[in-house]
């Protein structure tokens, strides 16, 4: 397998939810009170069968009107219509904004020859109106596609590609392995967003369940430890990909 990052940019976002874009050269934090930055790097890896794409960014455009993703993924050597899998950890603006995109004044599919995997539960609490965090017109236009596959629980896709619930980051928030000829990547999506998260122990307010979340990631570090599993890490100030030690019982992220 081959993994690249399709790093969109880093990104400043207070209460009101949107993301403004921030570049630390230029930008000064004490201009952005009450923000939090994050770094996005949707995930593109490559199987013998199947070019996947795991979670989608913010979905932004370059000055030609070009999706930001379709850019990041052809500069890998790709076509964005060989994305074979979208695997989606949740939906929240920031994973799902490039799911679609828009072309002469309307939204389309951002990968019309993929099916779509997304928690059955998050769809519904997306729908739902309770958060800003979800953008509905995003849904509308992947419900109609018949590219879209809900699923639950733990389950298999394919030979290469496991989903399970996880339910800390959001209550239907999913993770995904991939694994072929001896290799295997995790993804985490927001329940091990950056690789700092495994070295603190914290219960983080942003969170749906913040101490499952937290044991989460205790336990996924102990696996990939043990295990040899390759962590993707989609809000990564670094490097977004790491193998996990564990030193007594301090771990310790390889880039």
């Amino acid at each position: 397998m081959q993994a690249f990052s399709l790093y969109e940019g880093s990104y400043s976002v207070d209460s009101s939810k949107k993301f403004i874009p921030f570049d630390p050269l230029k930008d000064d934090p004490k201009d952005r009170k009450g923000s939090l930055f994050i770094h996005i790097h949707p995930l593109l890896i490559q199987t013998a069968k199947d070019l996947i794409l795991l979670d989608t960014g913010l979905g932004y455009k370059d000055d030609l009107g070009n999706l930001a993703l379709h850019n990041n993924i052809k500069k890998a050597g790709f076509d964005p219509r060989d994305v074979s899998f979208v695997l989606m950890s949740h939906l929240h603006q920031d994973h799902a904004g490039g799911m679609v995109f828009e072309h002469q004044g309307k939204l389309q599919l951002a990968f019309p020859e993929a099916e779509y995997i997304v928690s059955r539960g998050e769809w519904g609490t997306g729908y739902s109106g309770k958060s800003g965090s979800y953008k509905t017109a995003i849904f509308d236009v992947l419900q109609r596609s018949g590219n879209l596959e809900l699923v639950e629980g733990n389950g298999r896709i394919n030979d290469t590609i496991t989903y399970e619930h996880s339910g800390g980051h959001t209550e239907f928030h999913q993770v995904f392995h991939i694994s072929e000829n001896n290799s295997h990547y995790f993804f985490g999506g927001d329940e091990l967003p950056e690789p700092e998260q495994l070295l603190r122990k914290f219960v983080a307010k942003y969170d749906f369940d913040g101490k499952k979340a937290m044991q989460l990631r205790e336990e996924y570090g102990n696996k990939a430890a043990e295990e040899g599993w390759i962590c993707m890490f989609y809000h990564s100030t670094g490097a977004p990909f790491g193998k996990v030690t564990k030193v007594e019982d301090a771990f310790k992220v390889i880039s």
